[in-house]
C-alpha cells in the first residue's frame, strides 16, 4: 500500500468541519485525497501551534489553509505569524495565507446559508424534530431566533455537529456555499 504524502494541510478546528469540507468537495467534484490534501482536524483552536510548527516553514514546509470560527481569529492570527507564514494582522491577511473565519462559526453560516425552514427538513429527515421543539419550548429559548434555537441544538448533543456537517452540505444550493467554506476549497 503507497504512503499517503499530502502536497497540502487544511486544518480545521473539529471533526465537523472535516466533514463538511470534505462533502463540499465532494458535490463539486473534487476528491481531496486524488488531490494530495489532507484535512486534518486538530481537536480546537487553541492547538494550532504544533500543528504549523510541524507542518508550515519551520517542519514539513507544506502548502497549508485552514478554518476557524469567529471567536478563535485572533489566536490563529498570532499563531499564523509566528510560524512564519507571514503577516496576519487582517482577516484579508489571514485569507492571503489561505486561513477563512467563519461567522460565529460553521453551523452559523450553514444555518444562514441554508435558511431555517430547510435546516429544520433536516432535522425532520433525520427524526430529531421532537427534541428540536424540546429545546425550543425551553423558557431560556422561547422567543429567541430560530437560527440561535438551530445553533443551539445541533451543539447540545455530543457527536450532533458532526453528524448533521454533510447532511447540511448535501442540501445546500452550490451556489449559496458560505463564503468561508468556498473560499477555502477555491484556495486549494
Amino acid at each position: 500500500m503507497a504512503r499517503f504524502e499530502p502536497r497540502a494541510v487544511v486544518l480545521v478546528e473539529g471533526p465537523s468541519d472535516q466533514r463538511a469540507l470534505e462533502a463540499l468537495a465532494g458535490r463539486r467534484g473534487r476528491d481531496l485525497a486524488a488531490e494530495r490534501v489532507l484535512v486534518l482536524s486538530m481537536g480546537g483552536a487553541s492547538g494550532i501551534g504544533p500543528f504549523l510548527d510541524r507542518f508550515g516553514p519551520s517542519g514539513l514546509d507544506l502548502r497549508l489553509a485552514g478554518l476557524c470560527d469567529e471567536g478563535e481569529e485572533s489566536g490563529f492570527r498570532r499563531a499564523l505569524e509566528r510560524a512564519g507564514l507571514g503577516p496576519a494582522r487582517t482577516r484579508e491577511e489571514m485569507e492571503a495565507l489561505g486561513f477563512f473565519v467563519c461567522v460565529a462559526d460553521l453551523e452559523d453560516e450553514l444555518i444562514r446559508a441554508l435558511g431555517a425552514a430547510a435546516v429544520e427538513q433536516v432535522i425532520r429527515d433525520e427524526g430529531e424534530l421532537g427534541s428540536l421543539r424540546s429545546l425550543q419550548s425551553q423558557p431560556g429559548w422561547q422567543g429567541r431566533r430560530t437560527e440561535e434555537q438551530l445553533r443551539r441544538f445541533l451543539g447540545t448533543r455530543g457527536g450532533r455537529k458532526i453528524h448533521y456537517a454533510h447532511l447540511l452540505v448535501d442540501v445546500l444550493d452550490l451556489d449559496q456555499v458560505p463564503r468561508p467554506l468556498d473560499r477555502l476549497l477555491a484556495h486549494l
